[in-house]
């Protein structure tokens, strides 16, 4: 969606490029604070202070006023250790749409003596250009200037202050001011002051209330030597909330909803004779299903149009219209939502905009003050045939609509005319494994020969896209050539003869298969037996899930959703009787809201054969359930899956046995993968 704005220290400016000397004087400028700035007292340093710095002065300030809002950052530091010298590396960045900021001091204090270096500084400016490998074009500009002569021991202070409002919100305000979990020692103060009609809703976690001082223009916390706060030990992401000031203009998430809906809908409108209608009337000729024709034309956003981050010119939360995104063949995820839009919008198909957070920022995104920040990616949902439709342009062209997003999104926000409200989206379970490792082990040619194998990885969400683009780039031979150089001669290799890729749309999974010979690791007993620990086919014991004492006992204990599956197929040596094969243990438990499961099964065929899988059912538990699979745990079997040869024991089958297929026998891309217990599966 867009990038939260940030004036920012930093060590380093990577990929940008210096401005013509004479605009410099144009861009940053010198001057006293603003009125409105009221800074901390300076703390005495202590003469055991220890660490990277000690921080006598730390304000972060924002001002509301008519028209929008500035921000002061200052800083006054003592500098204790030879690693904190890369912060005399100092850089500001700003949005020139927002305006420039002001410099108002930059000394270095040392012995007694202050060394004022702000009028004479030579501040470089730098303009971040396009990426290709970040796919990035935002306009922002960075001031930077590496501090000369600067020593462990000396103070250095620095303070600046800028315009920071978004251009498209104007002196509409939303946002927060926080402070990390784990500070350096000293003296930090957040500010929140406003002009007479300018107070926002403000809400402050309870972290913040005892130390919060508010008046009639003005919310200040200061903090003294902040405790390290730690979130609750596998907690949700929403317990990490701590330290935060939120503040917003906006009354509801249904007036974000309708603040934001025009800008699409505007962009999304055509011109007549647009030739996006014309590519829209290609489509309705190609096609006669209705998804059919959305999917042509989330093909053609995805395949036709490259993604690049555009943030020029407020671009931020503005997105650029359909006409000039189509013109230039490039978007970011907002003129991609437009451009579908507007196909959607030519073919008959209602559709809407929806804002969602890929950084999942959305848990517990209905405790927060409304405000867009709270976003970062917009997407297209639309209703095709009476059922819900999730559309993302800037994915690959692989990625078709599909009834639930991509990402496991708790909370999205849907931009429509009358103001839409929080929509929560409901846990579903992956209903395929999004990790899987089949493995055939053909070792017919005896214990003492290396075996013929076939290992096949299969990726989906995320990292399958990622697999997809980076081997569907290689040719057949380049693909060979690739893994074979990695992989021959290898622990696991002896050679690879062929290696495969394919992307299977109708599973959206991603797989890639490597064929060879490797040696087999196995494990010879004294009287002929022998012992073989089968890939994929273990599980570590998952972690005890409990906290000391300061943490708060009540939350509850968070797995992040996943489905994982690994099967594996051994062909016995020639020469060797079936019944003196055997297996170890299988087990079917579900602990901590996650299933674990492993079979095994010995064939006629002279196979053995394995399937383990683990999927998350409830990504939260309670601490009572938690407190229940502690009681368990010492009984998880965390075994490996191994096979066992005796030539003078008959080996009999034991347990809940149930049929499992070979790797070889079944597509495993497949739907109905035997990867969990049977009531599982149905």
């Amino acid at each position: 969606m867009g990038r939260v704005f940030v004036l920012s220290i930093s060590a380093a400016m990577i990929g940008a490029s210096p401005l013509a000397a004479q605009d410099q004087a144009d861009l940053i400028a010198t001057g006293p604070a603003p009125n409105w700035v009221e800074e901390a007292e300076l703390a005495e340093v202590p003469s055991d202070a220890q660490g990277l710095v000690f921080v006598r002065r730390n304000d972060t300030l924002i001002h509301l006023r008519d028209g929008g809002q500035d921000t002061f950052v200052g800083q006054h530091i003592k500098l204790l250790n030879s690693q904190a010298l890369q912060l005399g590396n100092i850089g500001v960045m700003w949005n020139p749409a927002a305006g420039a900021p002001t410099i108002h001091t930059l000394r270095i204090h040392r012995d007694g003596e202050t060394i004022d270096l702000r009028d004479r500084a030579d501040f470089e400016i730098l303009r971040r250009e396009e990426q290709l490998e970040a796919a990035t074009l935002d306009g922002m500009l960075t001031a930077i200037y590496r501090i000369p002569d600067l020593r462990v021991g000396d103070e250095l202070e620095f303070a600046y202050s800028g315009p920071t409002q978004d251009p498209t919100l104007g002196e509409t305000s939303a946002g927060l001011l926080a402070l990390i979990g784990n500070l350096q020692p000293g003296r930090y103060r957040l500010g929140l002051n406003w002009t007479e009609g300018q107070k926002p809703d403000i809400r402050l976690t309870p972290d913040f209330e005892a130390a919060a001082q508010e008046t009639a223009r003005s919310l200040v916390i200061d903090l003294e030597d902040p405790d390290v706060i730690s979130p609750p030990k596998d907690a949700p992401p929403r317990y990490s909330w701590t330290r935060v000031i939120e503040f917003s203009d906006f009354d509801s998430w249904s007036a974000v909803s309708r603040r934001f809906e025009p800008l699409f809908a505007d962009a999304a409108t055509l011109k007549a004779g647009s030739p996006i209608a014309a590519e829209a009337a290609r489509i309705r000729a190609a096609h006669a299903d209705t998804l059919d024709r959305a999917a042509a034309a989330l093909e053609l956003v995805q395949a036709q149009v490259r993604y690049i981050y555009v943030g020029l010119d407020g671009g931020n939360l503005r997105p650029a219209s359909a006409e000039e995104t189509w013109e230039r063949r490039y978007g970011d995820c907002k003129g991609k939502t437009v451009l579908l839009l507007a196909l959607l919008s030519e073919l008959g198909i209602s559709a809407e905009p929806v804002l969602v957070s890929n950084s999942g920022l959305d848990d517990g995104a209905n405790e927060r003050l409304p405000g867009p920040g709270l976003f970062d990616h917009v997407l297209v949902r639309a209703n095709i045939g009476g059922e819900t439709y999730w559309l993302d342009g800037t994915l690959p062209e692989v990625v078709p609509p599909s009834t639930r997003p991509l990402l496991p999104y708790r909370f999205v926000l849907p931009l429509t005319k009358s103001g839409a409200d929080l929509a929560k989206l409901a846990f579903e379970p992956f209903a395929l494994p999004q990790e899987m490792g089949l493995y055939e082990i053909d070792a017919r040619e005896g214990f003492d020969k290396p075996a013929r194998l076939v290992t096949t990885f299969v990726q989906r969400g995320i990292a399958g896209l990622a697999d997809y683009v980076r081997h569907s780039a290689m040719s057949p031979s380049q693909l060979l050539d690739t893994y074979r150089t990695a992989l021959a001669g290898s622990e696991s290799w002896d050679s690879v003869s062929t290696v495969t890729y394919r992307y299977d749309e109708d599973t959206q999974a991603s797989v890639l298969s490597i064929t060879g010979t490797g040696p087999v690791d196995w494990s010879e007993g004294s009287d002929g037996d022998y012992s073989l620990v089968l890939p994929g086919g273990g599980f570590s014991p998952p972690a005890r899930r409990q906290r000391s004492d300061d943490q708060d006992s009540s939350a509850p204990y968070y797995s992040e959703p996943s489905y994982s599956c690994h099967a594996t197929t051994l062909r016995f040596p020639e020469g060797t009787d079936l019944e003196n094969w055997g297996f170890n243990t299988t087990f079917d438990t579900v602990m901590y809201g996650r299933v674990y499961y492993r079979m095994m099964e010995r064939r006629g065929d002279r196979t053995l054969r394995m399937v383990r899988g683990s999927r998350t059912e409830r990504p939260e538990i309670s601490p009572e359930n938690a407190a229940r699979d502690n009681r368990r745990l010492e009984k998880f079997d965390n075994s490996k899956a191994q096979a066992f040869y005796d030539p003078d024991q008959v080996m009999k089958p034991y347990g809940d046995l149930r049929p499992v297929p070979a790797v070889g026998e079944i597509d495993w891309t497949g739907r109905n993968v035997p990867c969990l217990p049977a009531d599982m599966m149905e």
